[in-house]
């Protein structure tokens, strides 16, 4: 009951900032669940028995939060990044062999979820409430899908070592409704997309949400422990409920920008 009331309420307020938050109050949203997400992501690394420092973690990724609005300086906010996080190692640095995996592992909240929430944030202006909606039903929609045809229908093992009770015959029912979904809602809220075209990037973000729910599984798995974080009764952290968005949040703001 816990974890169902808990949904329920987090659906509800994803809705409401979607479809009715100011810009700004967007932002901020955004800044915030990028700034939980980093958190969590500098546990697990801590877990895994990585010395990393969650302000220089948290501010790269806060700094490529805030390019969100400037694409055109990302390159730059980019290289900054780059030479703050090496900066703020150089001077923890007690000797010892991890130098190289703690720069790496402080740099990466940056691009694992900075990146990824900027462009959430780029794809409501580009796309409106409707287009960023379209975008978190689909991987809602295709989650909750290949939950239950894996249920019915699981028999192989889709990444065994990684998540054991994900299977194939999940991910193609997860593949197969989400697909039809993105190509049929998109019809009114994506309608600038060719049906063809709009049924590949249906099919691409959900491949990438699988990916991406993988890829945090992943994460987990090396440190130990089962959920990102406990902030989220029934369902473990912020990484927990958006790993399938990162993955695949990028690829629809190129799409949305340039295509």
């Amino acid at each position: 009951m816990t974890r169902v009331l808990s949904g329920a309420v987090l659906v509800a307020l994803a809705v409401a900032i979607v479809w009715f938050a100011p810009p700004w109050l967007f932002f901020l949203v955004g800044l915030i669940l990028a700034l939980l997400a980093v958190s969590e992501v500098v546990t697990l690394a801590r877990a895994s028995g990585l010395e990393v420092s969650l302000s220089a973690a948290g501010f790269a990724a806060a700094l490529i939060v805030f390019s969100s609005g400037v694409p055109e300086m990302f390159q730059i906010v980019l290289m900054t990044v780059v030479v703050a996080v090496a900066a703020s190692n150089l001077g923890a640095w007690r000797g010892g062999s991890a130098a190289l995996a703690t720069v790496a592992a402080t740099l990466f909240p940056a691009l694992y979820v900075g990146l990824p929430i900027a462009a959430l944030l780029g794809i409501r202006t580009l796309g409106g409430a409707r287009g960023l909606f379209l975008l978190m039903l689909t991987v809602m929609v295709s989650d909750t899908s290949q939950y239950y045809t894996g249920r019915a229908f699981g028999r192989r093992p889709l990444a065994p070592i990684v998540s054991p009770k994900k299977t194939v015959e999940g991910a193609i029912g997860g593949a197969v409704v989400g697909t039809l979904l993105f190509s049929i809602v998109g019809i009114w809220w994506l309608p600038q997309l060719a049906a063809p075209f709009r049924a590949v990037l249906g099919l691409t973000i959900v491949a990438l949400g699988i990916v991406g729910d993988l890829f945090e599984s992943m994460l987990k798995r090396s440190a130990g422990v089962k959920d990102s974080s406990a902030l989220i009764p029934g369902h473990g952290g912020v990484l927990d409920r958006i790993d399938a968005l990162l993955f695949a949040a990028p690829v629809y703001y190129i799409v949305l920008r340039y295509v």
